[in-house]
């Protein structure tokens, strides 16, 4: 990082004084040039914002001030424009910076438009960058380069420029500094630099941006193809050098890879966090001051010092869904160009209070509640009045509520209607049996008390528009693929899996015998045989690490996977939620 040496500063300008009078000499050398103040840069840090315009159905529950659980209604953009606004107003200079997972696997209001209303929305909100998540890739290379750059060419099944014409693009810019094109350059910049302040008070902040190495397993491996991701750490290091020649003061890492936190939004410890952003920590160039991360949707503001004292960063985490920003405050001394102090705060962004369910969600006094930004307001709406019809219709009826998957091996009513409703869809092309993977159900299906269902919820369940592809497997294949449900590649997950299909499966087994049957309409998997499979694109290329869905033949290409949900809702006066009981987990209790 620069260093200024003032004292040799002060001798060069002495010496270029040679037409001043003795006196003015005089008066020179007694008059040295103060040294700089230090200087605060105020830094907001966001994360996995998810197009999430409106404030989220579900209050947040915390702990407050006196211990006791509080339901808080939270964010929607208007409101956390005027939080944001607020934070970062407290400081002349200021960033704000998101770790990823901007757009995408987002509500209705934005998902249907391709999540441009969010690139609108952080274009008024004035943040300054944006680190790639992975789910910045779902729909794709070149639909990610048009959000970045503008424009309406179309590269998805939605049509692009729905409400605006042309689509502007992202007023500011998207960095990558571990995703790399065929020709080695990155898809993105790999970081940037901002500089506040002139001559001997100007300081300088240098920002990396990167997503996590294995976003290639998280999202259709066709979107991504021809990109390499490379090591985290090795990527940030290799970017430090550079922005020090620059004249960093302060360096920033965006990551879009986090921790998990058994700790309350803002307490301000390291002795619960664990998880795979450690191991990138344990390897980061000291130099560095604050990492911003996200990715797990947990909030944490860890001083990284107290488990390694050779690198005394700050690690924080805002959460999910713009509930949560960290409002962080790095005071920099240009005299020596470097971080003198440092802190931060999660703040939970609560909103005035809103309608859910035709119930009032009311503030609670315990926190500040930050009014909506009119502006924001007014544009959130014209993209809700924009998506209210497809929202509002009618998708038929449910015969009880049926809640999302509480974690990622959990068979669900939900999960087995969802596979059912593909099966069906499918059955011209042959499917025998149909998978879908459990962590890509987003949301729960609750109905009216009708029963009655809206697109808006089905989509909030199945947000990707994925299309269900049918293709054969042996039944060798076929129980391969079932191991890779449990093999030590990406996480484990179990399949939703359709009506007739059964498993069973013991996770104390060794890896590649954890399967203990699987059987189709009560026949045992013949490995001999052959069998039509359905699943969404996403697994067909391979999405999850379940890569034997690359290695199926005579393919076809069905509906979407939200058409095949409507349409198995729409087919009866009232669906029935299917039992549960076809994965059966036999893994002895510890």
């Amino acid at each position: 990082m620069k260093r200024y040496l003032l004292a040799a500063f002060a001798g060069l300008t002495l010496s270029g004084c040679a037409t001043s009078t003795p006196t003015d000499f005089a008066v020179d050398r007694g008059s040295p040039l103060p040294p700089p103040e230090p200087v605060t840069v105020r830094i907001i840090g966001i994360n996995d914002f998810h197009g999430n315009l409106e404030p989220l159905s579900r209050p947040a529950k915390v702990e407050g001030p006196d211990g006791q659980e509080l339901t808080v209604p939270v964010a929607g953009a208007a409101a956390y424009a005027s939080a944001i606004a607020k934070h970062r107003a407290q400081n002349a200079y200021s960033l704000v910076i998101s770790a990823g997972d901007l757009i995408s696997a987002s509500p209705l209001i934005s998902s249907l438009f391709l999540d441009e209303p969010t690139i609108g929305v952080m274009n008024r909100i004035g943040l300054d960058f944006n680190a790639v998540g992975n789910h910045e890739f779902d729909r794709g290379r070149e639909e990610l380069l048009r959000i970045q750059n503008g424009g309406c060419e179309k590269h998805t099944l939605r049509e692009p420029c729905q409400v605006e014409r042309p689509y502007p693009g992202a007023s500011f810019p998207f960095l990558a500094a571990n995703v790399e094109k065929e020709d080695g350059s990155t898809l993105f910049p790999a970081s940037a630099i901002r500089r506040f302040g002139e001559g001997f008070d100007q300081v300088t902040v240098g920002v990396i941006g990167l997503t996590l190495k294995d976003t290639p397993t998280l999202v259709t491996p066709k979107g991504v193809e021809g990109l390499t991701f490379t090591d985290e750490a090795k990527a940030i290091n290799d970017a430090v050098p550079g922005l020090i020649a620059q004249g960093a003061d302060a360096l920033i890492v965006a990551i879009h890879q986090g921790l998990y936190s058994k700790g309350g939004f803002n307490e301000k410890t390291c002795d619960t966090v664990s998880g795979p952003l450690l191991q990138i920590l344990s390897q980061l160039d000291p130099r560095i001051d604050l990492v911003l991360s996200g990715h797990t949707h947990n909030t944490y503001v860890c001083d990284y010092s107290t488990l390694d004292p050779t690198r005394p960063f700050l690690v924080t985490s805002a959460g999910y869904g713009g509930a949560y920003l960290t409002d962080i405050e790095l005071v920099v001394d240009p005299a020596i160009g470097d971080v003198i102090a440092k802190s931060a705060d999660n703040i939970i962004v609560q909103n005035k209070g809103f309608t859910a369910g035709g119930t009032f969600i009311s503030p609670v006094q315990q926190f500040p509640a930050f009014a909506a930004d009119k502006a924001i307001a007014d544009y959130v709406t014209r993209y809700a009045n924009a998506a209210k019809d497809y929202a509002e219709q009618k998708v038929g009826r449910i015969s009880a509520a049926a809640p999302e998957p509480a974690t990622d091996t959990q068979e669900t009513a939900l999960g087995n209607l969802i596979a059912d409703s593909q099966l069906a869809a499918t059955r011209e092309a042959g499917a025998q049996i149909a998978f879908m993977n459990t962590s890509g159900i987003r949301a729960s299906l609750i109905p009216d008390a009708e029963g009655n269902l809206t697109f808006a919820q089905i989509y909030a369940a199945q947000p990707f528009g994925n299309t269900l592809e049918t293709m054969s497997y042996s039944g060798a294949q076929l129980l391969a693929l079932l191991e890779q449900q449990f093999d030590s590649e990406g996480f484990v997950q179990t399949f939703s899996v359709s009506q007739g299909f059964a498993m069973a499966y013991d996770l104390s087994r060794p890896e590649g015998s954890r399967v203990v049957s699987a059987s189709l309409a009560g026949e045992p998997i013949d490995p001999a045989r052959s069998y039509r499979v359905t699943m969404n694109s996403f697994l067909s290329w391979g999405g999850d690490t379940f890569t034997i869905f690359t290695q199926g033949t005579d393919h076809v290409t069905g509906p979407t996977d939200l058409d095949a949900t409507q349409a198995w809702l729409e087919a009866v006066p009232m669906r029935q939620l299917p039992d549960i009981g076809r994965v059966t987990n036999l893994t002895p209790a510890e």
